[in-house]
């Protein structure tokens, strides 16, 4: 046997362990920075055994609530009932036994009322608030937080990133009471309640809840 085979030899068994290795190195998750990470957002635990090859596995989940309540399904069950007056689409963090204030949240700060990309809320028809008219549109809904109220924002900046809200597109501004000592949640809650003069935004998490109302 020549010096030439065995040479061959090893430089063939060297390539296959590192394409080996290489290939252990492909399926683990790339690291995340922890500069990614809000506070408002956990890391999915589990994000080994959820191998997606399309994208990461959300703990955040998007959701997404309309006034009049389901009415996609009033849709499909009669397909001549009028448009909706407002839609908010949002992903819903959840406290993962934090407490809201101050391990999550802090007063003073401003919010994006949610996780992920930002709020928005859609209003199909004028509607007032705060005794402002609002014209029919889609804005970036966000907030600054307080202990006994919240400043909701409706921002023209839409489709993008929920964390640095650029105030120079800020619409309108209104002041929303708050109340504590609610029923604890733990995954942040948007909904619509129908009231006498329209439909109230209900905000709510930890033992946390807002109001916004809305007029129609």
């Amino acid at each position: 046997m020549s010096i030439r085979q065995p040479l061959i030899i090893v430089v063939l068994l060297f390539v296959l362990f590192s394409c080996k290795e290489k290939g252990k190195n492909a399926d683990k998750p790339a690291p995340v920075s922890k500069d990614t990470i809000s506070p408002d957002s956990l890391k999915n635990p589990n994000a080994d055994l959820a191998v997606n090859p399309y994208t990461s596995i959300d703990i955040s989940p998007m959701d997404m609530s309309y006034y009049p309540v389901d009415y996609p399904k009033l849709k499909m069950a009669n397909k001549d009932v009028p448009p909706p007056v407002a839609r908010v689409i949002y992903s819903r963090p959840h406290l993962g036994g934090r407490k809201l204030f101050h391990d999550v949240l802090q007063y003073g700060e401003n919010w994006r009322l949610g996780a992920n990309e930002a709020t928005e809320i859609d209003f199909y028809r004028e509607v007032t608030i705060d005794n402002k008219k609002v014209k029919p549109g889609r804005y970036v809904l966000y907030c600054v937080l307080g202990a006994d109220k919240w400043t909701m924002v409706l921002n023209s900046n839409i489709d993008s990133w929920g964390l640095k809200q650029d105030s120079t597109k800020d619409v309108f501004r209104f002041d929303t009471p708050v109340t504590h000592n609610n029923p604890e949640l733990e995954f942040f809650t948007m909904v619509f309640e129908k009231t006498s003069t329209g439909a109230d935004l209900v905000m709510a998490w930890d033992d946390v809840l807002a109001r916004m109302p809305i007029g129609f």
